[in-house]
C-alpha cells in the first residue's frame, strides 16, 4: 500500500492522492509512504522516483544496519524499529530531501500513523517541511523503545523483591529471558544512537539550528535508553551472580553435612567391620558383655566427634 501526503504551494494539505500528481510540481513538499508494498509497488522506487540502485537494494534486502548515505539531491537513512513481541529489529528506510520524504518498510509502523495525524491536526507544522516529517518519524520510532525497556525494568524490580535465590530456579530462567530481550534492544539502540550522531555532525545533512535541537533531543533519548539497558543488564548479572553464589553456598552446606556424617561413620564402620569378621580366635566375641561394650564405645566415638566438630565451629556454617 502506498500512502501519500503533501502540502501544496497554496499551503493546502492533500492526503492519499495518486502519485501522478507529483509530476505537476504543485507541492511545496510531500511524503510518500510505502507501507508493506507489493512487488509492483517496489518497482516504483526505480521507475517513478529514480532512486539510486544501491539504495533500492538496501530497501529490498534485510537487514541493513542503521546508516546514513548521501546521494546527489537526497539522503538515504536506514532506521530500526522494534517488534513489541519478539524484540527483533524491523527495518525502516527513508529517502530525505528538502522537498520530499519517501519511507519504505515491509512491516507495519504504527508510529507513522501518529505522525500523519499530527500533520493533519496541526497546520503550524506544514511550513517545517520534509525535515520535520523525518524528525517526527525517527522520534516516534525511538519513543516506542521506552515502553519495552520500562516493562522489562518493572519485571526485574518485581523479581528482585520476591526472588528466593536458593530455590526459585523458574524465576531465574525468566531473568535470563529478560536479559536476552535486553540484548536484542541494545543491538538496536546502539546503531540508532550512532545514526543520530552522524546526522547531527553531518555537513551534508542540512539542518537549521532549531531542527538540530530536535534531532539532538532524539540523540539524548537514545543515550538515556542505552544507560537504562546497561543498568538493567547489570542488574540481571548481579541477580545471576547472587543466584550462583547462593547455590554454591547451599551446595557447600550439603557437602559439609555429608562430610560430618561420613567422618562419624568411618570409625564406626571400621569397628563393625573388624567384629564382623568370622575368625574363631577373636576372644572378644565370646565375652558376655562384649556387644554392649562395643556399642558404648561406638556411641562414645560418635558423641566425641560431634562435640569436637561443634568446638571447631563446623555447625556455624548452617546458621542463616
Amino acid at each position: 500500500m502506498i500512502r501519500t501526503l503533501g502540502i501544496t504551494i497554496n499551503q493546502e494539505l492533500k492526503m492519499d492522492f495518486p502519485l501522478e500528481e507529483l509530476r505537476n510540481n504543485t507541492f511545496e513538499w510531500y511524503w510518500v509512504d510505502f507501507d508493506e508494498p507489493t512487488v509492483e509497488e517496489e518497482l516504483l522506487l526505480d521507475t517513478f522516483f529514480h532512486f539510486h540502485p544501491l539504495a533500492i537494494e538496501d530497501c529490498l534486502m534485510r537487514l541493513q544496519r542503521p546508516k546514513l548515505d548521501y546521494y546527489d539531491d537526497y539522503q538515504f537513512l536506514v532506521a530500526h524499529k522494534l517488534n513489541e513481541e519478539t524484540f527483533e529489529a524491523e527495518e525502516v528506510n527513508m529517502f530525505v530531501s528538502e522537498k520530499f520524504v519517501v519511507t519504505f518498510h515491509k512491516s507495519p509502523v504504527p508510529e507513522f500513523d501518529i505522525v500523519r495525524s499530527r500533520i493533519n491536526d496541526q497546520p503550524q507544522y506544514w511550513k517545517s517541511g520534509a525535515i520535520f516529517v523525518t524528525y517526527q518519524a525517527i522520534d516516534k520510532i525511538v519513543d516506542s523503545y521506552f515502553p519495552m525497556v520500562y516493562n522489562i525494568e518493572d519485571h526485574l524490580n518485581t523479581i528482585e523483591d520476591e526472588l528466593n535465590y536458593q530455590s526459585n530456579t523458574k524465576s531465574m530462567r525468566y531473568v535470563f529471558d529478560l536479559r536476552s530481550d535486553l540484548l536484542h534492544i541494545r543491538r538496536t539502540i546502539l546503531p540508532m544512537r550512532d545514526l543520530l550522531y552522524r546526522i547531527l555532525n553531518s555537513e551534508r545533512f542540512t539542518l537549521i539550528k532549531s531542527e538540530r535541537a530536535y534531532f539532538a533531543d532524539i540523540h539524548d533519548h537514545l543515550i538515556k535508553l542505552t544507560e537504562m539497558v546497561e543498568s538493567n543488564r547489570e542488574l540481571t548479572a548481579d541477580m545471576r551472580d547472587s543466584h550462583m553464589s547462593m547455590n554454591a553456598s547451599r551446595m557447600n552446606g550439603i557437602m559439609m553435612i555429608l562430610t560430618i556424617i561420613s567422618s562419624i561413620f568411618i570409625p564406626l564402620t571400621f569397628i563393625a567391620g573388624v567384629y564382623g569378621m568370622n575368625f574363631e580366635n577373636m576372644p572378644e566375641l565370646h565375652w558376655y558383655y562384649s556387644y554392649f561394650i562395643v556399642l558404648a564405645i561406638m556411641l562414645f566415638i560418635a558423641v566425641s566427634m560431634l562435640v569436637w566438630f561443634k568446638y571447631k565451629g563446623w555447625f556455624d556454617l548452617f546458621k542463616p
